[in-house]
């Protein structure tokens, strides 16, 4: 296992060392960079960066290489799938990722039980379906499930509220790893403490399995607002306001030099139509992840490839309007109040 880079600047040893810059968005925007030069697909990327970084002893590990991986992710859409066939629809209708898991969110919330890591050889099924990236989920705390994912050759690792915790103290030291990790946040203190501890790429909570955007607005909302709070500190506030969102001053002085996140930063938790894909691009997010949202919908094949379509025109209304029509029903959404099965899992974690 490589030794992990406690500080956080990039090693320079790495191709992906220096990454494309993450500009600030423009008027609540953000757009995606071009993929690196002669990268072609995402998978095409993952393996190249994967290859280049094995050559130097060492060096997969660094945050600047697993962060330069989630770069190659933004602008697209991480689909949830459960088997290979829904793998092959989703890259089909232009996913950048898949996210395998046995059970949806919205299935997780309804089924009850304990949700643990999906079955290895299910997953290993789906990477051998597809050429895009895999992702998988593992609990939060679970360290032993994180390994034995890195174990089977998995993209990314996803430390999921979604499924249920396995330590309610601690979140996986993620720096000693040399997969990436993906992580949730409600606020810029969730988000800053993940990113202190190794994760690559942020995304909203939201409230997965539901169909139901408004808690994924709430979270990004928050992180803008706290971004631009911090964004007009001087350093003497900045440090009264680190020990506030309990975060590390160094990542908090950074991101409000940039005025975003110092990682790729996408949108999850109740998206479930091209529109609310769109919304969370205008809101400032760098990609989606759909879960629920796509297989628990009247045409899988057509919404999915809608909403991919409307994350790369999240500012074009009249393609918005196009692209939204005859989708057939969308998922059956639930409200989110004191008596949602299943309860919050955007509570989980800390």
């Amino acid at each position: 296992m490589a030794t992990p880079t406690p500080d956080f600047a990039p090693a320079t040893s790495s191709p992906l060392a220096h990454p494309t810059p993450l500009h600030p968005p423009t008027n609540g925007t953000s757009a995606a960079p071009l993929p690196p030069s002669g990268a072609g697909t995402p998978s095409a990327a993952l393996a190249s960066a994967k290859a280049a970084a094995g050559s130097s002893s060492g060096t997969m590990g660094t945050f600047g290489v697993k962060s330069g991986l989630a770069q190659m992710l933004k602008g697209g859409v991480i689909m949830d799938v459960v088997n290979a066939e829904q793998a092959r629809i989703a890259e089909e209708a232009g996913a950048c990722a898949v996210m395998a898991l046995e059970r949806v969110p919205a299935d997780i919330r309804a089924q009850g039980g304990v949700a643990r890591m999906s079955d290895p050889q299910m997953i290993k099924e789906i990477q051998a379906a597809v050429t895009i990236p895999v992702m998988a989920k593992v609990r939060i705390g679970h360290f032993v499930e994180a390994q034995i994912l890195q174990a089977i050759g998995i993209d990314y690792i996803d430390e999921s509220e979604v499924l249920t915790p396995a330590d309610e103290q601690h979140h996986i030291n993620k720096h000693a790893f040399k997969v990436p990790f993906v992580c949730g946040c409600r606020n810029l203190g969730e988000a800053l403490r993940r990113i202190s501890e190794g994760a690559a790429m942020i995304r909203t909570k939201g409230e997965a399995g539901t169909g139901n955007v408004v808690e994924a607005v709430r979270h990004m909302r928050q992180v803008v607002s706290d971004i631009k709070r911090a964004a007009a500190m001087g350093e003497e506030e900045l440090y009264a306001f680190a020990k506030e969102l309990q975060a590390p001053f160094h990542l908090l002085k950074e991101t409000a030099r940039l005025k975003r996140l110092p990682c790729v930063n996408f949108a999850a938790g109740g998206i479930a139509t091209p529109a609310d894909a769109a919304l969370m691009m205008q809101l400032g997010c760098d990609g989606v992840f759909v879960g629920s949202g796509i297989f628990h919908s009247g045409d899988p094949v057509k919404r999915a490839r809608a909403i991919v379509q409307a994350v790369t025109h999240y500012n074009n209304p009249k393609i918005l309007a196009e692209i939204s029509m005859d989708l057939g029903e969308p998922m059956v959404g639930l409200t989110i109040d004191k008596d949602l099965k299943g309860g919050m899992y955007a509570g989980r974690g800390w």
